[in-house]
């Protein structure tokens, strides 16, 4: 993963960071290119706006909630319904995976969702301190060879981003139904430090709360017999 300058503008960074891991899987199918074309620009928050991240939304929203690679976008379309006063941004950059969401905008109405199909990362850059009040990590590619650990996107600069950009006990929630990478993120968070751990319980882990819309990938791998772990922090100063 590669490290750009501080000075850069954000823009600049989307082309000196790779984003690892496939852009498209099956072609798109007639309809799903259709609305990817007449929705995704609308949708696409200009990460040079002068007022982020109010401006990405056609209206002022309560609060804001960053998810990083949402899948097919079943979780936060879901948060988004639930919670019509607070704007979502998504980021996906598995083209597939944005023409699902871009479909349950243009099919059933979230005015509430901006989605960004790119890097995260630049998303991140473009937002001021303490913009979100949530952030949400499910399912990440969890790169299980030795050599590709790298590519992980827990780390010490993206872990420093969110903690920046998260609100004064702000939440960052964390899923994934991979031991190993669960492990990696609680070494990597806790020598961070300014994150707080809630759960005081194995439940509190070993459970989903009680609000949880699920996933499509959550959902296949509880058919394939792997557990999921929900890891909430609050962030502190």
């Amino acid at each position: 993963m590669a490290d750009a300058p501080n000075d850069d503008a954000p823009e600049d960074k989307v082309n000196k960071r790779l984003i690892y891991g496939r852009r498209q899987g099956h072609r798109l199918h007639k309809k799903q290119a259709r609305l990817v074309d007449e929705w995704l620009p609308r949708l696409t928050p200009d990460v040079t706006a002068e007022h982020v991240p109010a401006d990405w939304f056609a209206q002022k929203y309560d609060d804001y909630v960053l998810e990083i690679g949402f899948g097919g976008g079943e979780h936060l379309a879901a948060r988004a319904l639930a919670n019509p006063q607070t704007g979502f941004i998504a980021c996906e950059p598995f083209l597939n995976g944005v023409a699902k969401l871009v479909a349950t905008v243009a099919d059933e109405g979230r005015e509430n969702i901006a989605i960004y199909q790119n890097d995260a990362r630049t998303i991140l850059d473009a937002l001021p301190d303490g913009a979100l009040s949530t952030v949400y990590l499910l399912y990440p590619d969890p790169w299980p060879k030795k050599r590709h650990h790298k590519r992980r996107f827990v780390s010490a600069e993206n872990l420093a981003a969110i903690h920046r950009v998260l609100r004064p006990r702000g939440r960052f929630f964390l899923a994934s139904d991979i031991a190993a990478y669960i492990d990696w993120s609680l070494i990597h968070i806790g020598a961070h430090g300014g994150f707080h751990w809630e759960a005081t319980q194995a439940d509190e882990w070993r459970v989903p709360p009680a609000d949880w819309p699920g996933t499509r990938y959550e959902a296949k791998a509880l058919a394939a017999g792997r557990k999921p772990v929900y890891l909430q922090f609050t962030k502190t100063d």
